[in-house]
């Protein structure tokens, strides 16, 4: 392996005071366009990155990845005070390519197709081959004024947020595999020309036909159809979906020939992002092991502080609070790199820190697996594969991000998964002992106790969520459910800390379970081909269906699918 790559957008958020953060992108709308204040701004990220890429080259990364090509690539299509505050940002830019160079870092640009302003929007219209010309432009302005980049990393499967706010937004331009095979030859001549790598993204949201890249054969297939190029990558995320647990080694590895990055997370984003320990060793470790029989893997891509839409701020390498995220991250290293055990990998991390038992951290990281993957998630579920469309169902439902959900809803879709809960419901409470054997251990090494306290007052909430999830309705559980939520947010204010929103609704679901149970046979599949009940009903039917339905009534969909990252609505195009 050569490449070991990190995100550095972390400097970009030491001043940002937004309580709920999108953690996709740098927030460049914070940015100031006044020549002043927006050097002052890059004076104190300057700083923070100076400190970020030191720490990470010692720990063994040689690579890092910043926000983005769209904010950096002049264009007489652009609007004229646009291209002035890209001229700005090229200036401070280079100051901190210069720094990542004097760490020894590779420097790579991350870039969204098609990311547009007003302007370019109306221009461009639905002109394909005006936005690829475009595109090509940018990626030339760019290259050719930071000629010391490595590269650019592509992401033409996901798009911002509906949150996102400022000059730039991104959209999906790419729907097909045609044009996505298409675009990537008429890049790659701008990358060879320089002996630049061009690193595709195979992340998808599953929208459109080309959405079931990451996981889908042929799909990937055509998209890489004769692409044969010292000069390309493929960047992979380990598993079938999302960064989550319970997910097998992505096939794909095995099967393409082609270069390719695997990509971790070692800020965890659907588990508590830091805030409490939530180590991925072992699953890791698992996977490295694996990738010896694949071909072409020339590095990893772990993300320390990127991804998830949360209150949750610990920024990695710049503050002690960022501890567990950067255990993570140095496992990736160990693994990956140097081929370490889990144990060896622990042991350095405890010699590193200081005062640290290692076989204690050790135990501590064994009890913190175990409670992750018993209570944060349900076993019974996790364990199951299901398709819907060109997704795969990820393995946690009842927590996203940092929402709880306890509602009838998600209490009826749990039940038509899981036949029996008792065994869930033991299993739940028996983890939170675990929790409290974590917080002896962590105060006997001098460790943050109090993010063990806020982990088990956060999974007593789920432990109790059990009882209603799969026990016959009573009010004292539901009763105490609203209790335990009142003590929890008055335990942790938002004032003083971040902390999970739990989110309860006792109103009868619309659907009895024998009725959602028959609808899940007719929508999900435990294949990953396609049916062609597929082709004719939940791909084509329910993409109109769900389209017109919103129209008629638009509030029917909940305000976190509609309002959260992209929308539920993408995945239905």
């Amino acid at each position: 392996m050569d490449i070991f790559l990190i995100d550095g957008i972390g400097p970009f958020f030491k001043q940002y005071k937004k309580r709920r953060i999108n953690w996709s992108k740098i927030p460049f709308h914070m940015l100031s366009d006044d020549v002043e204040t927006c050097t002052k701004q890059f004076s104190e990220i300057a700083q923070d990155t100076e400190i970020f890429t030191q720490r990470v080259r010692a720990v063994g990364y040689n690579s890092i990845s910043f926000d983005d090509v769209a904010h950096l690539a002049t264009d007489p299509w652009l609007e004229p005070e646009v291209n002035q505050r890209i001229e700005l940002l090229r200036i401070q830019y280079q100051q901190l390519f210069s720094i990542c160079q004097c760490s020894q870092l590779d420097v790579y640009l991350t870039m969204d197709v098609l990311s547009l302003t007003e302007r370019l929007k109306a221009r461009i219209g639905n002109n394909k081959e005006l936005a690829v010309q475009f595109l090509e432009r940018q990626v030339i302005s760019v290259l050719d004024c930071f000629p010391n980049l490595a590269g650019i990393i592509l992401r033409i499967g996901e798009c911002d947020g509906t949150d996102v706010r400022g000059v730039f937004n991104s959209e999906l331009l790419i729907e097909t595999p045609g044009q996505a095979n298409k675009l990537i030859h008429r890049l790659l001549k701008i990358f060879e020309a320089r002996r630049k790598y061009l690193i595709l993204r195979t992340w998808t949201v599953g929208a459109y036909p080309v959405g079931d890249l990451i996981w889908h054969r042929r799909t990937s297939a055509r998209v890489l159809k004769n692409i044969d190029s010292d000069y390309f990558i493929l960047s992979m995320k380990y598993g079938e979906s999302d960064f989550f647990r319970y997910l097998p080694l992505n096939k794909l590895f095995f099967q393409l020939d082609i270069k390719k990055i695997v990509e971790l997370q070692a800020k965890r984003e659907y588990e508590g992002c830091g805030e409490y320990p939530s180590f991925i060793g072992w699953d890791y470790e698992e996977y490295a092991q694996q990738l010896d029989g694949a071909k072409n893997v020339v590095g990893i891509s772990v993300w320390c502080q990127t991804g998830g839409w949360v209150p949750f701020r610990r920024l990695s390498y710049l503050e002690p609070a960022g501890i567990w995220n950067e255990l993570n991250a140095y496992l990736c290293i160990k693994l990956f790199k140097d081929r370490q055990s889990v144990a060896q990998a622990v042991t350095g991390f405890a010699g590193l820190i200081g005062g640290v038992d290692a076989q204690k951290l050790l135990r501590l990281l064994e009890l913190n697996d175990q409670v992750i993957k018993e209570l944060l998630y349900i076993q019974e579920l996790a364990e199951q594969k299901y398709f819907f469309r060109r997704v795969r169902i990820p393995p946690l439902i009842s927590v996203m991000w940092n929402n709880i959900f306890i509602n009838d809803s998600v209490r009826t879709l749990l039940r038509a998964f899981i036949d029996d809960g008792e065994p869930c419901i033991a299993r739940g409470y028996a983890a939170l002992a675990k929790i409290k054997e974590m917080e002896r251990l962590a105060a006997q090494m001098n460790l943050p106790v109090e993010d063990f306290r806020f982990m088990h007052d956060t999974f007593s909430i789920l432990a109790l969520a059990r009882d209603y999830y799969f026990r016959p309705y009573r009010e004292d559980i539901r009763q105490e459910i609203k209790a335990q939520k009142r003590r929890y947010k008055k335990r942790y204010p938002k004032r003083l800390r971040p902390r999970y929103r739990v989110k309860t609704n006792f109103t009868p679901f619309v659907l009895k379970r024998r009725h959602l149970k028959w609808l899940m046979n007719v929508a999900l599949r435990k294949k990953r081909g396609y049916r062609v009940l597929d082709h004719l009903v939940t791909i084509n039917f329910l993409g109109y269906f769900y389209r017109f339905l919103v129209r008629l009534k638009p509030k029917i969909i909940p305000k976190f699918a509609r309002k959260q990252a992209m929308g539920i609505e993408t995945i239905f195009k």
